[in-house]
């Protein structure tokens, strides 16, 4: 039973990841918490998983044509590098701290992504062209180290990157993202097995994630690549805002009622912008079909 119920664990993990771009790692690893697994097995567990799923989401989205291989390995070779670092780190420190900073810079990109899609905002201004490597290795080296020692991190620091810098659809940021992600995976579950990080493992929860994970990767493929672009990514901005706004009055000294009251405005601030933004882009849609069949 305990595998059929992480398999539901793994598939809904995987739907929201492979059409946000983000969340799979944070879902199963705080799950794995709440049942009673140390941060280092959690971890380690959710990327042995990740091993299949990230794989099965890389094909997916490359099927779909979803995917800039111009970007997937100068983003998923120093994610490996970071990933496997922070794999060691993990079993020697804790991250609590950097973690917080860490979600405060995330909340920063969530604004900005629902400036740019909900409101029609660019706050950051694209780049010109394809993104360099001068964004791209450090942008993928920390991501990674995040990754592996917090127990997820890489979609949700690369893709809010990727769509406020760059001119990519947001089905193609995250089917890059997706497909760069199974080198970061393979990284951190070596750098885990070279720290004995591996004792104690539920390989029971580890096979159900993989299972639901990859049998769910093509639905959220195809589903990624049929979303609305400004919608989505105003969706993707209020779960990121959201996210990150739990993990810091979390951390604080506030109260529940207070957090759930926090989290309940910014969800329906977030509905109503993806709502706007999907009004919008709708009335575009009808303005440009009105002036083709004019011409």
């Amino acid at each position: 039973m305990s595998v059929l119920i992480f398999a539901l664990v793994g598939a809904l993990a995987q739907l929201i990841d492979g059409t946000l771009g983000m969340a799979f790692g944070i879902t199963s690893s705080s799950l794995l918490v709440v049942f009673g697994a140390t941060p280092l097995a959690a971890s380690a567990a959710v990327h042995f998983a990740e091993l299949g799923t990230t794989f099965a989401s890389g094909a997916s989205h490359w099927r779909s044509k979803n995917v800039d291989w111009r970007i997937v390995l100068r983003l998923g070779l120093p994610g490996a590098i970071g990933a496997a670092l922070g794999a060691t780190v993990l079993s020697r420190f804790s991250l609590s701290d950097a973690k917080v900073w860490m979600a405060w810079l995330l909340l920063a990109l969530g604004c900005v992504l629902l400036a740019r899609f909900g409101f029609g905002v660019r706050l950051v201004p694209a780049l010109a062209g394809q993104p360099t490597s001068k964004l791209l290795v450090p942008l993928g080296a920390l991501a990674g180290f995040i990754d592996s020692s917090g127990g997820g991190g890489w979609g949700p620091i690369t893709t809010p990157t990727l769509l406020s810098t760059t001119q990519h659809s947001p089905r193609t940021v995250i089917g890059t993202v997706s497909a760069s992600e199974f080198l970061v995976a393979s990284a951190a579950s070596a750098g885990f097995l070279a720290g004995s990080a591996t004792s104690g493992l539920d390989w029971k929860v580890i096979s159900g994630l993989l299972l639901g994970g990859v049998l769910m990767a093509p639905f959220a493929a195809m589903l990624a690549g049929k979303l609305p672009h400004a919608p989505f990514g105003a969706l993707i901005g209020g779960v990121v805002l959201i996210t990150n706004t739990r993990t810091i009055m979390s951390a604080g000294d506030f109260a529940t009622r207070t957090i759930v009251s926090v989290l309940v405005v910014e969800s329906l601030l977030s509905l109503a912008l993806t709502y706007k933004a999907s009004v919008r882009e709708h009335k575009m849609g009808v303005e440009r079909s009105f002036f083709e069949t004019r011409e």
